[in-house]
């Protein structure tokens, strides 16, 4: 190990470049809900309450895109040829 260390070139910021597709924001949540998706990723044995948090978002637009309405009508018509 050296007794000094020449950080001169050194730069800030995170070892890993994040995912361009990232955003970083900033948002308050309740308590309740961080710590219901913390418990989840707990259950699971590994994963980032972050990342699932973002899923959840990502579904409830899929939902939105395809009302519930004609999704029902979809697998009523499939069931029905069947």
């Amino acid at each position: 190990m050296k007794t000094k260390y020449d950080f001169e070139k050194g730069r800030r910021g995170a070892v890993i470049t994040p995912s361009s597709n990232k955003v970083r924001i900033t948002v308050r949540l309740d308590r309740d809900v961080i710590e219901w998706f913390r418990s989840k990723v707990e259950e699971q044995g590994h994963g980032n309450y972050q990342t699932m948090i973002n899923d959840a978002l990502r579904k409830h637009m899929e939902q939105q895109e395809h009302p519930m309405e004609d999704i029902i009508r979809r697998v009523i018509r499939e069931e029905l040829k069947a």
